[in-house]
């Protein structure tokens, strides 16, 4: 492993990386836009990937630059992507082991239905927990209330 690996970029300069990913003839005020900061800033995260061997900026015309992503800088993209699906996949794991927790606390307690107080992922792990094992899922507050504090879940009993 060289001394460019991926825990050596920053997040800005992964973004910037993303961005000429997928599209490589864009410019830098598109890409300012794009990222929400300003072209100067673009440019000073160009020249650095460029001057690491990550980027080559090739001119296509007079006012016109091509940037390529170079195998360097393909590896140290890639490797930060799989990075952030191995983080993504645990996170995963942990929230559907604490959602069968839950679910058998909600069988012990002989509950057939529960009432999910919230809105977003970490709710949507625990909905298709429930709905695996059987345990219905109210439009409204019944016997048994989870919400989530935190990173953990909460069963609240009525």
């Amino acid at each position: 492993m060289n001394s460019h690996t991926d825990t050596t970029i920053k997040p800005k300069e992964y973004e910037v990386l993303d961005a000429i990913s997928q599209d490589s003839l864009i410019t830098q005020s598109g890409l300012a836009l794009r990222l929400g900061m300003a072209v100067g800033s673009v440019n000073w995260y160009i020249k650095r990937l460029t001057s690491r061997g990550y980027v080559k900026v090739s001119q296509l015309d007079r006012t016109r630059l091509k940037y390529d992503l170079t195998p360097e800088g393909m590896s140290v993209f890639t490797e930060r992507a799989m990075q952030y699906a191995k983080d993504s996949l645990k996170a995963y794991k942990s929230f559907r082991q604490k959602a069968r927790s839950i679910v058998s606390q909600l069988n012990a307690n002989d509950v057939k239905e529960v009432y999910l107080d919230g809105d977003d992922e970490i709710m949507d792990i625990l909905q298709l927990t429930c709905i695996e094992a059987g345990v219905a899922i109210s439009d409204e507050p019944c016997k048994a209330v989870v919400k989530v504090k935190g990173q953990i879940y909460e069963i609240f009993f009525q």
